[in-house]
C-alpha cells in the first residue's frame, strides 16, 4: 500500500510539472489568455475520451476474468470425476501388488527363515566355547535377518505404518536373538571383570570383548541415523541402543571394586588394619601396573584406561576408607590411616609416581579424605595420644615424688649434677608420640608438658610444706631432691625448646584458643624450687643469726663461722645444679646472706659507745664480708650484695660525723631503695650523731632521694626497720 502510494504521489506530481510546463508555453503573452475558455473546453472533452476507453477496457478485462473462473469451475468437476473412476480401477490393482511383493519377500526369505534356528544353535554353541568375535559375526547377521524380515513387511519401510501383529510374529521368530544377546553380554563381561586378573596369562578374550563393545556402538550409531534418531516415531531396532561400552567401564568399576574389596578384607579390623592398608597399596599398584603396562595397549585410545581404573580405584577407597574412619580405632590404627591417606598414598609410591601426576591431575578426583574427615581423624589421634601422654606423664610424676621420699641421694650424671629419672622418661615420651602429625601432636605435646609442669610446682610447693610441718621427721635429703628437681628443668627446657622449633610458625593452637607456653611453667617450677632452697637455707642459718651482730659477737667473732660454714654446704650443693641455675642459686644464697646480716644489723643489738668501737664494728663488718665472699668465690653477679657490707662498715667508721652527709649522699646514689628509717638505724649504731646533723642527713636524703637505675634489684625493701621504741618520736624518725 505504502509504495502505491508512493507511485500514485510520483505520477500525480510529474502530471502537475507537464502540465505547467505547456501552461508556460502556451500563455507566455497577456494576449493569450483570451484562448483560456476554448483551451479548458478541449482539454476536457480529451479527459472525458480518456476516462471513457478506461472504462471500457477495465470492462473487457473484468468480463475475461470471469469466464476465465467459470472454465476452471467446470474443470476441477471433471478432474474429480476422473479421479473417482481412477481409484476404484487402482484399487484391485494395488491389492495385488501387495500380495505380489508379500510373495517375493517370503520366496526370497525362505532360506534365511529356515536357517534361524540352526544359526541361534550354533551361536549359543560358540558362545559357550568363549569364541565371542564368531558368536558376535553371527548374530549381528540374525540381527541384520531380522532387520530385512521387519523392512519388507507391509509398512515395514516407514516404520509406525507396522502392525502390531506383524511386530509380535518376527520378534517371536526371532526370540532366541534376544537370549543370544544376553548370554553373550554375559560372558564378555566375564571376560572384562577378569581380566585384571587373567590379562598377564592371555589378554586374547580381552582384546575380542573391546572389539565387539565397539562393534556394538557403531551399530547403535547406524541404527540411530538411519531411524532419525530416538525421537522418530518408527524408533530403533530392537535392542537399540545397547550403550555396551558405557556397561564396559561400569563393568571394569565394579571389577576394580570387587578385587580391592577382597584385600585382606577380614583381618582389616584391629591390629591388622595397617597390614590391610599395605595389602591394598600392593594390590592397587599391582592392578595399574597391568592396565598401563598392558590392558591400555588392548583398547583405542580414547578409552583413557589408566584415567579409568584409577578413578574406580579411587572412588572405592574413598568409601572404604570413609567406613573405617567410623569404626572405633585405637590411636596405632588412627596413625595407620592417616599415614596411608596423606603420605603413602600421595606418595611416590603410589599416586605421586611422576608418570601419574599428570593423569591425577586431569581426572580431578578429589581428596581421598574429606577436609572434615581428615581433620576429625588427627583430631581424634591427637586425642588418644594426648590421654596416653597424659597418663604415662602422671605415672612419670607419680614415681617423681615417691624418688623424693628416698632415704638416699639423687643420682648424678657423667658431670656431677643431681638429677632423676622424670626428664629421660618425659623426653622419651615426648619424642615416641610427636614422630607423626608434626604440628598436632607438637602442640599436644607443648600443651601436657606444660600441664606436668604447673602439677611439679603444686607437687614442689606441696613437697615444701610436709618438710616444714613435721620438723621431727625431716627428709634429710630434701634439699638435695629440689636441687634435682632444678636439674630437671633445664634438662626439661632443653626439650622444650627444641620441641617447639619443630612446630610450624603458622599453626593454630588446637585444644586450646591460648597457644601451649610450657617454657612459662618451667619458670615458674623453677623460681618455686629455687625459692624453696632459699627457704632451707634460711631455715639452716636462722639459729644462728640472732647471735650476729651482738657484743659477743664483737667481741668473739661468733657466729660467723657456723654461718659461713652453712653457707659453704649450700653452695657446695648449689654446684650440682645445671648451669645457669647454679649461677642463680649462688647468687641467691649471698643476697639471702646479706639481707639477714642488714636486717640483724637494723635490729640495734650493737650500738657503739666510742670511736674504738666503731672501729671494731666496721672491722669485724669487713672480715665478715670477706669470709662470705670465700663462700661464694666464683660467682660474681651484676649487682653483688656483698658490696653493701664495705659501704656499711665505712659509714660506721667515719670519723668526722660532719661527713656523715657526703656519705648519705654516695650510699643512697649506690642504694636507691635505702629509707630515712634504715640511715636513721645506722645513725643510732654509730651512737655519736647530734640531732642538728641527723637533720640534716635525713633532710638531704629526702630532698636527693634519686630513682633507680634500669635493673637494679632493690635490697632495703625486704628489710623492714623495727618500730622506735621512744614514745615522743614520730614515726618519720624526726624527733619533735
Amino acid at each position: 500500500c505504502l509504495c502505491l502510494r508512493h507511485e500514485v504521489e510520483r505520477a500525480e506530481s510529474l502530471a502537475r510539472g507537464a502540465a505547467l510546463k505547456w501552461a508556460s508555453g502556451v500563455f507566455c503573452r497577456p494576449e493569450h489568455l483570451e484562448r483560456l475558455g476554448q483551451y479548458r473546453k478541449r482539454e476536457s472533452q480529451r479527459t472525458s475520451s480518456v476516462h471513457a476507453r478506461l472504462k471500457s477496457m477495465v470492462q473487457s478485462y473484468l468480463e475475461g476474468v470471469g469466464w476465465g473462473l467459470q472454465q476452471l469451475r467446470e474443470a476441477r468437476l471433471e478432474l474429480r470425476d476422473a479421479s473417482h473412476a481412477l481409484k476404484k480401477t487402482l484399487e484391485g490393482l494395488r491389492e495385488v501388488s501387495v500380495g505380489h511383493r508379500q510373495l517375493l519377500a517370503a520366496v526370497s526369505n525362505l532360506p534365511r527363515l529356515y536357517s534361524v534356528r540352526g544359526m541361534v544353535l550354533e551361536t549359543e554353541r560358540l558362545v559357550e566355547s568363549r569364541r565371542l568375535l564368531e558368536a558376535h559375526a553371527r548374530l549381528m547377521d540374525l540381527e541384520r535377518w531380522r532387520g530385512d524380515v521387519l523392512r519388507q513387511l507391509p509398512g515395514g519401510a516407514e516404520g509406525s505404518a507396522l502392525s502390531a501383529g506383524d511386530r509380535e510374529l518376527v520378534a517371536g521368530y526371532f526370540s532366541g536373538v534376544g537370549r543370544l544377546v544376553d548370554a553373550l553380554g554375559k560372558e564378555l563381561w566375564a571376560v572384562v571383570s577378569g581380566a585384571l586378573a587373567s590379562a598377564r596369562q592371555n589378554p586374547t578374550p580381552f582384546v575380542s570383548a573391546v572389539r565387539i563393545v565397539e562393534r556394538e556402538e557403531a551399530l547403535d550409531r547406524a541404527a540411530l541415523e538411519e531411524r532419525g534418531g530416538p525421537t522418530d516415531p518408527g524408533g530403533p531396532p530392537p535392542g537399540r541402543p545397547r550403550r555396551w561400552r558405557a556397561r564396559f567401564f561400569q563393568v571394569l568399576e565394579e571389577a576394580v571394586s570387587s578385587r580391592l574389596r577382597s584385600v585382606s578384607y577380614l583381618h582389616a579390623r584391629g591390629p591388622g588394619l595397617a597390614g590391610h592398608l599395605a595389602a591394598l597399596q600392593h594390590g592397587v599398584m599391582a592392578d595399574l601396573a597391568t592396565v598401563r603396562h598392558l590392558l591400555e595397549h588392548c583398547v583405542p585410545p580414547h578409552y583413557r584406561l589408566t584415567g579409568a581404573y584409577l578413578r574406580a580405584g579411587h572412588r572405592w577407597l574413598q568409601a572404604h576408607l570413609l567406613q573405617v574412619s567410623g569404626w572405633d580405632l585405637e590411636s596405632g590404627e588412627i596413625f595407620a590411616v592417616l599415614n596411608w591417606v596423606l603420605h603413602i598414598y600421595n606418595g611416590p609410591d603410589m599416586m605421586g609416581d611422576p608418570e601419574l601426576v599428570a593423569e591425577m591431575q586431569d581426572l580431578e578426583l578429589g581428596p581421598l579424605v574429606s577436609a572434615g574427615g581428615l581433620e576429625q581423624l588427627q583430631n581424634k589421634y591427637v586425642q588418644s595420644v594426648r590421654k596416653s601422654v597424659s597418663q604415662w606423664m602422671h605415672k612419670a610424676l607419680q614415681v617423681e615424688l615417691q624418688d623424693w621420699q628416698r632415704d638416699q641421694e639423687p643420682d648424678t650424671d657423667h658431670e656431677g649434677f643431681y638429677h632423676t629419672s622424670l626428664p629421660t622418661i618425659i623426653t622419651q615420651i615426648l619424642s615416641e608420640n610427636v614422630r607423626h602429625l608434626r604440628d598436632q601432636t607438637i602442640r599436644m605435646g607443648l600443651h601436657e608438658m606444660e600441664n606436668l609442669l604447673n602439677r611439679f610446682r603444686e607437687a614442689l610447693v606441696e613437697f615444701g610444706k610436709e618438710h616444714r610441718r613435721d620438723p621431727s621427721n625431716k627428709n634429710k635429703f630434701y634439699l638435695h631432691y629440689l636441687l634435682a628437681s632444678i636439674s630437671n628443668c633445664i634438662i626439661l627446657k632443653n626439650s622444650t625448646e627444641r620441641l617447639q622449633k619443630q612446630q610450624s610458625s603458622c599453626s593454630a593452637g588446637a585444644f586450646s584458643r591460648t597457644p601451649p607456653n610450657p617454657l612459662a611453667a618451667l619458670d615458674r617450677a623453677v623460681r618455686r624450687a629455687c625459692r624453696l632452697a632459699m627457704d632451707q637455707l634460711l631455715l639452716d642459718l636462722q639459729p644462728f643469726l640472732p647471735g650476729l651482730l651482738t657484743r659477743s659477737w664483737l667481741v668473739r667473732g661468733d657466729p660467723t663461722p657456723k654461718l659461713c660454714h652453712v653457707l659453704e654446704r649450700h653452695v657446695e650443693m648449689h654446684g650440682r645444679v645445671r648451669p645457669p641455675c647454679r649461677q642463680r642459686l649462688q647468687e641467691e644464697a649471698q643476697w639471702l646472706t646479706v639481707v639477714e646480716y642488714v636486717r640483724a644489723l637494723m635490729q640495734k643489738r650493737l650500738v657503739c659507745r666510742s670511736a674504738e668501737e666503731r672501729g671494731q664494728l666496721a672491722r669485724q663488718m669487713v672480715q665478715d664480708d670477706a669470709r662470705f665472699r670465700e663462700e661464694g668465690e666464683g660467682s660474681v653477679p651484676e649487682v653483688n650484695p656483698l658490696f653493701l657490707l664495705p659501704v656499711l662498715a665505712d659509714f660506721i667508721r667515719l670519723k668526722d660525723p660532719s661527713m656523715l652527709t657526703l656519705e648519705v649522699s654516695g650510699l643512697a646514689a649506690k642504694y636507691p631503695d635505702i629509707s630515712e628509717e634504715h640511715v636513721s638505724v645506722l645513725l643510732d649504731i654509730r651512737g655519736d650523731v647530734s640531732r642538728d646533723i641527723r637533720g640534716a642527713v635525713l633532710d638531704l636524703l629526702e630532698q636527693s632521694a634519686p630513682p633507680p637505675p634500669a635493673g637494679y634489684r632493690p635490697i632495703f625493701t625486704d628489710i623492714l626497720v623495727p618500730p622506735s621504741t621512744m614514745a615522743f618520736c614520730l614515726p618519720t624518725a624526726k624527733c619533735v
